[in-house]
């Protein structure tokens, strides 16, 4: 049995989504010390909708496979919709990572979840409370 799935090693091969949106209004990063990624997510939002998301990641190839799902996954959606992102729905996007790479989907999820809360707090205070 092959170690990654096909989707795994497509993703990591020909990653989606990849760089930096300079007018970001939601930008999130968050790291594993313990095996050493970092994934960087970039938002763009506008009316309640992901109109455009990139990533910089630095990391194994499930860590990049699954930055790039993660954002396929949330273009275009509403922010209530990618808000709700898991990581179990990363993996099974991607048609399963092995157990010990597991941790690269949360990753994905956490980075995702850190760019909306950074969206969230430039909100000014009435539009946050209607988000919510």
């Amino acid at each position: 049995m092959a170690l990654y799935s096909e989707k795994v090693m497509d993703h990591f091969r020909n990653p989606r989504n990849v760089g930096v949106i300079e007018d970001a209004n939601g930008i999130g990063e968050v790291g594993n010390a313990k095996c050493g990624d970092i994934m960087k997510m970039y938002l763009k939002i506008e009316d309640g909708i992901i109109v455009d998301v990139k990533f910089e990641t630095f990391g194994c190839g499930s860590a990049i496979a699954s930055s790039s799902m993660a954002t396929e996954l949330i273009k275009g959606k509403p922010v209530e919709e990618a808000m709700q992102l898991t990581n179990k729905a990363v993996a099974e996007a991607l048609d399963g990572l092995p157990a010990y790479k597991m941790h690269c989907s949360v990753l994905a999820e956490e980075a995702i979840q850190s760019a909306l809360n950074d969206y969230y707090s430039k909100l000014p205070k009435e539009d946050a409370e209607v988000q919510e």
